[in-house]
Parts: C-alpha cells; sequence; structure tokens
C-alpha cells in the first residue's frame, strides 16, 4: 500500500500540502462531487498516452470522506513491476482519491484541481511501481 501524504523532499519544491494550498482550521471548500469526479479524469486524462494505455487492472475512484488521517490518496494492490504469473485472476488494484481530505487543505477550487493532479500522478506512480521516497525525489 502506499499512499499521497504532505511530506516533500528536501531542497525540493514543497510539495502542496497544508502550507501549499492554505492549511486552516475554517471551513474547508466545497466542490461538488460531480465536479470533484471531473477533476479526477481530467487528471488521468492528462496522463501521458503510453502510461494511460499500459495501466492494468486498476480501478480509481472516489471517497468522498476525509480518508485515513494524514492521506491525500491511497494505492492499494499490486504495482505492475511486481506482478508475475501469479497475478492471473487478480481483483483490480485500487486508488481510491479522498475528497473530504483534499478540500480540507485547499482555500480555491483551482487550488483542489491541483492538488487532485497531483494526487492521482502520485498514485498512479505508485501502479507503476515507483516508491514514496522516489516520488518525493520527483516532486510528486
Amino acid at each position: 500500500m502506499a499512499a499521497t501524504n504532505f511530506a516533500g523532499p528536501a531542497g525540493a519544491p514543497p510539495a502542496p500540502g497544508p502550507a501549499a494550498c492554505g492549511a486552516r482550521m475554517r471551513s474547508m471548500i466545497e466542490v461538488e462531487p460531480p465536479r470533484f469526479e471531473e477533476m479526477v479524469s481530467r487528471a488521468l486524462d492528462g496522463l501521458p498516452a503510453d502510461l494511460g494505455h499500459m495501466m492494468r487492472n486498476v480501478a480509481v475512484t472516489v471517497e468522498p470522506g476525509p480518508g485515513p488521517p494524514g492521506l491525500l490518496g491511497l494505492y492499494e494492490g499490486v504495482p505492475l513491476t511486481s506482478r508475475g504469473s501469479f497475478y492471473a485472476g487478480a481483483l483490480p488494484d485500487r486508488i481510491t482519491i479522498y475528497q473530504q481530505a483534499i478540500c480540507a487543505i485547499c482555500d480555491t477550487e483551482d487550488q483542489v484541481a491541483d492538488q487532485v493532479r497531483r494526487t492521482v500522478i502520485h498514485e498512479v506512480g505508485h501502479h507503476f511501481g515507483i516508491s514514496d521516497a522516489r516520488l518525493r525525489e520527483l516532486g510528486w
């Protein structure tokens, strides 16, 4: 399992998170579920075509709730780089994007869209076998 959290690599631009998206104690921005799902779809559509075609047996879903503490997204499954002959017939991997967690750290819809994009890219990276450490090095 791999997840998007708020940590960023040393020396890299800060990853959007509480500081970059305006963490605060007041109410969070509200984005209607269909609009949030559209943001997720756009993020997936924005992946390079070669990567999109290589994604195999993975479902991407939106969880309207906050999700586990400190997480914006979660990849659950067997990365492409770890699949062997044993993988046949496996249930789909799952990427979950936590709407409330993302909205809670953003002030504007543009910030939400940017954080959704970053979170989707991060979790798709895990699907391709990229570790959290390497994703942080890359700024994701």
